[in-house]
């Protein structure tokens, strides 16, 4: 399998994270893969944010919860750009996406989404929750799905046997070979997260790992080179 390049929120390095602008420059780069994240919006809308508060990406306050959409759509998500929903992210770019899903309420109107719109061969859903990611498996069947972890040991092989994920997202700096090895015996694949430099390059390559998450488009263009 080709060695894959996962944009980061879109290109969240150059460009306002979660934001079509974000997401159109990470195709544009030729990443392979564009993660984003959802959560539910106070009326049930699937809209594109990493935090569950509004704060640090927008100019305003207070959790996503409580906003409807409509008042998520005032907010500024930088550059002048807005909150979109995940139905936008889809009609804005044709590279396929990672979707990162913050609980199981989420995960089902995702899977609602993915039903209607056939999506199952394009999107790939992925959670640090085992029980939304076994969820996501149970409703929409035949989806791919990924486990992420940021603090773990081997024992994160087992958790994602046990919610069917095919593959774990791990945060390099605290990757193994151990971890790597027991993996493969299991037949995931590995993604190493967040790659932005070229020592981390070097090591997700030395690992052999399957890709590589990364803030910066240019690693599309360095991986192929890197040994």
């Amino acid at each position: 399998m080709n060695f894959l390049t996962i944009g980061h929120r879109g290109v969240m390095g150059v460009e306002p994270e979660n934001t079509l602008r974000s997401f159109v420059a990470a195709q544009q780069a030729g990443l392979d893969l564009i993660e984003l994240d959802l959560h539910l919006s106070k009326d049930g809308a699937l809209v594109v944010m990493h935090d569950a508060e509004v704060d640090r990406t927008t100019d305003g306050t207070g959790p996503i919860a409580e906003k409807t959409l409509e008042e998520l759509r005032g907010l500024d998500a930088g550059r002048g750009e807005r909150v979109p929903v995940f139905e936008e992210v889809l009609d804005a770019v044709r590279t396929p996406l990672q979707a990162e899903i913050k609980d199981v309420a989420a995960a089902r109107a995702l899977a609602e989404v993915m039903q209607r719109r056939d999506l199952v061969s394009r999107v790939e859903v992925s959670s640090f929750h085992d029980e939304a990611v076994a969820e996501i498996g149970r409703l929409v069947p035949g989806v791919r799905t990924a486990l992420i972890a940021s603090r773990y040991g081997p024992d994160v092989v087992e958790r994602a046997q046990e919610a069917g994920a095919a593959t774990l997202c791990l945060n390099i700096r605290r990757l193994t070979l151990e971890v790597v090895e027991h993996a493969r015996k299991a037949d995931l694949r590995v993604i190493g997260w967040v790659v932005n430099t070229q020592d981390h390059l070097r090591l997700v390559r030395a690992l052999q790992l399957d890709g590589a998450t990364t803030d910066y488009p240019e690693i599309k263009r360095t991986a192929r080179f890197t040994a």
